[in-house]
C-alpha cells in the first residue's frame, strides 16, 4: 500500500500493486503534511496544519482517533517501531509523544526555539530525532522525554532528519543546501555531503545503511556510498518538461515521453512510451523492474517492465 496526505485536507490509500485508489480518509480541517504507517501496516497516523494528529484503521479507513497534543500546525509525524507510541513535530516549537492506543499525550519535548519541521524514532524506539527551523537537530531520550544531545552546525532550517537503522548515524538535510552525517552516539559531524546547489528537503538512510539519499527542492535527488566516502555522488531520477529522468537501468525523456532500457553494457533501447504527460511529473523512483513517478496534479503512476525486461532483455 501506498499513503498520502494532500492540501484538499485528505489522506488517500493506493493499492501498490495495482495503483487503484483503495480509501479516502476525510477528518481533518486543513492541509495533512504527514503520514506514516505503523510499522506492522495495521494503523495510519497523519499530522495537519488543523493542529491535530488522527490515527486511521489502515484496512477499514475508520478514524480510530484525533489526537489534539500539539498547539500548532503538525508538519510531521512518525509511529514508534513497536506501533505504541506517536511522536509529533509542529509550529509551537514542541516534540510531543502519545500514546497510540490510549490517544493521550504522553509529554511535549521543549528544546527548539522554533518550528519542528521532522520527526524520527531510532529502530529500537528508545531515541527521538527531530530537526527544526532553528537549524538544530535535537537527539531526545524516548522513555524519559529528556534531551540527550542537540546538533548544531547547519546554518538553515533543517527540514528532514533520519536514523540509520543501528541508530550509530544520523542524516540531517537543510535550507543551507548541505546533508549532514552525524556520529549517533557522540553528536560528532563526521560527513558533509556535497551535491546539488539547492535546498534539502528530505533525507534517509537505505536499510542496509550503506548509502544516503536526499531530495532537494526542484526535485533533484542524490546518493552517496557511506561504505566508500571517496565515490561521487550519483544523480537519481529528476524531471522537469525537456529534462530526462536517469535510474540505474531507465531513462524517461518527459519530453518525448519515451521510456528506455539500459542494458549493464550501456546499450540504449526504447522500451514504450508513455501517456502524454507534459509538465505534470514531478519526481520519479525505480525499484527493481518498476518506476514509480508522481505528478504535479496529485496522481501516482506505477510502470512494472518485469513481463518485458525477461523476454526481452534476458
Amino acid at each position: 500500500m501506498i499513503v498520502c496526505g494532500s492540501n484538499d485536507k485528505t489522506v488517500c490509500i493506493w493499492d501498490a500493486v495495482t495503483g487503484s485508489l483503495i480509501k479516502k480518509l476525510e477528518g481533518h480541517n486543513g492541509p495533512v503534511w504527514s503520514v506514516a504507517f505503523s510499522h506492522d501496516s495495521t494503523m495510519i497516523v497523519s499530522g495537519s496544519d488543523d493542529k491535530t494528529v488522527c490515527i486511521w484503521d489502515a484496512v477499514t479507513g475508520s478514524l480510530i482517533r484525533k489526537l489534539e497534543g500539539p498547539n500548532g500546525p503538525v508538519w510531521s509525524v512518525a509511529f514508534s517501531h513497536d506501533s505504541t507510541m506517536i511522536v509529533s513535530g509542529s509550529d509551537d516549537k514542541t516534540v510531543c509523544t502519545l500514546d497510540a492506543v490510549t490517544g493521550s499525550l504522553i509529554r511535549k519535548l521543549e528544546g527548539h526555539n522554533d518550528s519542528v519541521y521532522s520527526v524520527a524514532f531510532s529502530h529500537d524506539s528508545t531515541m527521538i530525532l527531530s530537526g527544526s527551523h532553528d537549524k538544530t537537530v535535537c537527539i531526545w531520550d524516548a522513555v524519559t522525554g529528556s534531551l540527550i544531545r542537540k546538533l548544531e552546525g547547519h546554518n538553515g532550517p533543517v527540514w528532514s532528519v533520519a536514523f540509520s537503522r543501528d541508530s550509530t548515524m544520523i542524516v540531517s538535510g537543510s535550507d543551507d543546501k548541505n546533508v549532514f552525517i552525524w556520529d549517533g552516539v557522540t553528536g560528532s559531524l563526521i560527513r558533509k555531503l556535497e551535491g546539488h546547489n539547492d535546498h534539502v528537503k528530505s533525507v534517509a538512510f537505505s536499510a542496509d545503511g550503506l548509502h544516503v539519499v536526499a531530495y532537494y527542492y526542484g526535485g533533484v535527488n542524490y546518493m552517496w556510498s557511506i561504505a566508500d566516502p571517496s565515490k561521487p555522488p550519483v544523480r537519481a531520477p529528476q524531471l522537469f518538461t525537456g529534462h530526462q529522468a536517469i535510474t540505474s537501468n531507465y531513462i524517461l525523456n518527459t519530453e518525448s515521453n519515451q521510456i528506455i532500457h539500459k542494458t549493464s553494457n550501456g546499450q540504449e533501447t526504447l522500451l514504450c512510451y508513455l501517456p502524454d504527460l507534459g509538465s505534470s511529473i514531478s519526481y520519479v523512483t525505480q525499484s527493481d523492474a518498476k518506476l514509480t513517478f508522481g505528478t504535479t496534479e496529485g496522481d501516482i503512476y506505477i510502470l512494472d517492465f518485469a513481463p518485458l525486461i525477461n523476454t526481452y532483455f534476458t
